[in-house]
């Protein structure tokens, strides 16, 4: 006769089923937003970004009227409770114009950013892994690109693949990536000889996944904070670029092309710079606000 034996169920909730759990509140995700908002300067800054993200999507019905459509009997009018930020030089209105270049200002600034981050990181941990005479060659190459001036680099790339929006973001993307490939080489030099990246070695994991999911993990806090950072800087270079003629031009709503359409007209009806370089000024101050915020919340001695 076989003896059975009774295997007593674990009861549900249990201490052994928790152990390994950790709640909300002990997570690294919210300590970092606890910190995060205790900066109300950084905060303000976050939610005019999340207010201009939202006019950007929500254009079409915050627009009074169609950024196309010209009325040359009302043109270089003041701003009147008709046309809240005036009307530009053909007539269009300049709030309607200013609420559809949120889509493109933004777009464009989130774009290349993202393009010179991506591209940065892949550079960085090349060099910062393996040294040696690849550390060399990526190092050299960033210095050749680093010692163009930024504005004369865009306008060289500008040239090169014509004006537009994609063409506008690649010539952006460029110049960001010496800075991005520079800081996570440095970032990673540091974590590279500690003792998990040692460990990992140890059980014969391929340098790619060393690299990519044991090493990279650990050096996010700062490129996400130069991210944050450099899209209100590749606004304003895009403004610039549609200022020199060279960027998106007429008749997409970009700020930097209203700026340039409107300096014309700087003695007669100066709200046409007026209104989309405070967009301008405002957009890059939020997201520096933000990128300060973030650089606190991300700091390992904040973490106590």
């Amino acid at each position: 006769m076989l003896n059975t034996v009774a295997y007593e169920k674990k009861p549900q909730g249990s201490a052994s089923d928790t152990s390994y759990k950790r709640s909300w509140k002990e997570s690294n995700f919210y300590g970092i937003m606890k910190r995060f908002t205790k900066n109300k300067v950084s905060v303000v800054g976050l939610i005019i970004i999340i207010l201009l993200v939202l006019t950007a999507i929500f254009a079409d019905y915050i627009a009074p009227y169609n950024y196309r459509k010209v009325d040359p009997v009302h043109k270089n009018m003041l701003p009147s409770a008709e046309h809240w930020f005036g009307t530009d030089a053909q007539g269009r209105d300049i709030f309607s114009r200013i609420v559809y270049g949120a889509r493109y200002s933004l777009a464009i600034g989130v774009i290349a950013s993202l393009v010179g981050t991506l591209l940065g990181v892949l550079f960085g941990a090349l060099a910062g892994f393996f040294g040696g005479w690849v550390e060399t060659v990526i190092l050299r190459i960033c210095d050749i690109i680093q010692s163009i001036p930024n504005i004369l680099l865009c306008i060289c790339v500008s040239q090169v693949f014509g004006s537009g929006f994609f063409a506008t973001a690649m010539a952006l993307s460029v110049y960001s990536i010496p800075g991005t490939t520079r800081l996570l080489r440095a970032t990673m030099m540091s974590v590279r000889d500690q003792e998990f990246v040692e460990a990992a070695k140890a059980i014969d994991c391929s340098p790619l996944r060393i690299m990519f999911k044991h090493i990279l993990p650990n050096c996010m806090a700062p490129l996400i904070v130069s991210f944050s950072m450099a899209i209100g800087m590749k606004i304003m270079s895009s403004a610039g670029l549609s200022f020199l003629g060279l960027g998106i031009q007429e008749p997409i709503p970009e700020w930097g092309a209203m700026i340039s359409a409107g300096r014309r007209f700087l003695r007669v009806a100066p709200h046409l710079v007026i209104f989309p370089g405070l967009f301008v000024a405002l957009v890059m101050l939020s997201f520096n606000l933000v990128g300060d915020g973030l650089r606190d919340a991300l700091d390992p001695k904040l973490r106590k």
